[in-house]
């Protein structure tokens, strides 16, 4: 199978049969399990595409997303299915591809968009320490994966409307991360982070939840490429390139040496039930690779990056009688609330959540992690 070839046919199969109401990349939406809205799930697929976009300069990218955001964003502004009051940091990240449609199309919508996604970030709550809750429901909680959800919004915005006057403080939030949740001896960093010390799952002397989670250090390391590559600050572009690179090094200890792939529980590869995740694998591999590509990693890594990418694609990437499809994907995984006890952090919990195919929290790290493969091959 020509990865590359399969892998054009595939998108190709994600984006003719979807639409904004049933993109067929969104399993919890189609099962019911969440409300149409604008969520990060299909943030991920469409800011993939605006990356596809740029590369390739295909058309049918940009066709799909104009009728995807023109379902979604009214010409106030305001945007189907968002509530910014509603302070999730899932809610926001599929606001950053605002700034792609209006550099595309010049309309004005798209301007007032991202000005009313900002209000969100005015008004969001945070830690005595300086981080934003990970959502209104879970209060004083940072999940590593907020940081991918929110950052990369918040420094675009700064740089297009406030000439980077609060860079700071997404460098404070991760170096808070860096303090709290990062494991000295693992090398790895915790799912969660709740400073009240309250909840069910959260230990009650650090704070921390019991487990390494793959997809959420995939999105942290997802995160620290973004947002490097978005800051124009030397200093702090190459303090997130020094995270990134600590995390890689720490993560590549527990490395599947014959697919190449990282384990659900990241450090206990081997274990009855643990498997290779495919979500969190492509993840890790897209940061490696859009860090080398734009500098913020040495060039050692990219081949890394390309191995990696390439042996999920053989692994995971299936096709019969020419249907192809992505396999091996975690449906989703979180701690609590207080009310959802079943939600709590334990190895059997991570071990109990469905694997899916095609679902957007793989389908489009795939997408992100081969725009980027496309780059590195011309390097």
């Amino acid at each position: 199978m020509d990865i590359y070839d399969s892998l054009n046919r595939f998108i190709d199969k994600l984006i003719t049969q979807s639409t904004p109401e049933a993109p067929i990349w969104n399993v919890e939406k189609l099962d019911g399990m969440i409300e149409i809205s604008w969520n990060y799930i299909d943030g991920c697929m469409t800011s993939s595409l605006i990356s596809l976009y740029r590369e390739t300069k295909e058309e049918k990218y940009l066709d799909f997303l104009k009728k995807w955001t023109d379902h979604y964003v009214f010409e106030d502004g305001k945007i189907r299915g968002y509530d910014p009051t509603h302070y999730s940091t899932d809610d926001l990240s599929q606001s950053r591809i605002l700034f792609d449609m209006y550099e595309f199309t010049k309309d004005e919508k798209f301007l007032k968009a991202i000005k009313h996604s900002f209000t969100q970030i005015e008004g969001h709550s945070r830690t005595n320490e300086g981080n934003f809750w990970h959502k209104k429901i879970y209060p004083y909680q940072v999940w590593l994966d907020g940081l991918y959800m929110m950052q990369p919004f918040y420094v675009r915005y700064e740089k297009m409307f406030n000439d980077g006057k609060n860079y700071d403080d997404t460098i404070s939030q991760f170096q808070n991360v860096r303090r709290i949740m990062f494991d000295e001896n693992k090398k790895l960093y915790y799912h969660c982070y709740d400073e009240a010390r309250d909840l069910f799952w959260a230990d009650p002397k650090t704070g921390l939840s019991p487990h390494f989670w793959l997809r959420a250090i995939g999105w942290y390391v997802a995160a620290l490429a973004d947002v490097a590559y978005y800051m124009d600050v030397p200093e702090h572009k190459a303090y997130l390139g020094s995270l990134l690179q600590e995390i890689i090094e720490g993560l590549l200890q527990y490395q599947d040496a014959e697919t190449n792939m990282f384990w659900q529980i990241v450090d206990l590869g081997g274990k009855e039930k643990n498997y290779l995740e495919t979500s969190g694998s492509l993840l890790i591999a897209y940061a490696m690779l859009k860090a080398t590509n734009d500098g913020t990693l040495p060039e050692t890594y990219r081949q890394i990056g390309l191995d990696i990418f390439e042996s999920v694609c053989k692994h995971r990437l299936t096709e019969v009688d020419g249907d192809l499809n992505l396999e091996g994907i975690c449906l989703v995984a979180g701690l609590g609330p207080a009310d959802n006890l079943r939600r709590d952090g334990t190895y059997e919990y991570y071990m109990s959540e469905p694997i899916v195919k095609n679902d957007a929290k793989g389908v489009g790290p795939l997408i992100m992690a081969y725009t980027e493969a496309l780059k590195a091959k011309r390097h």
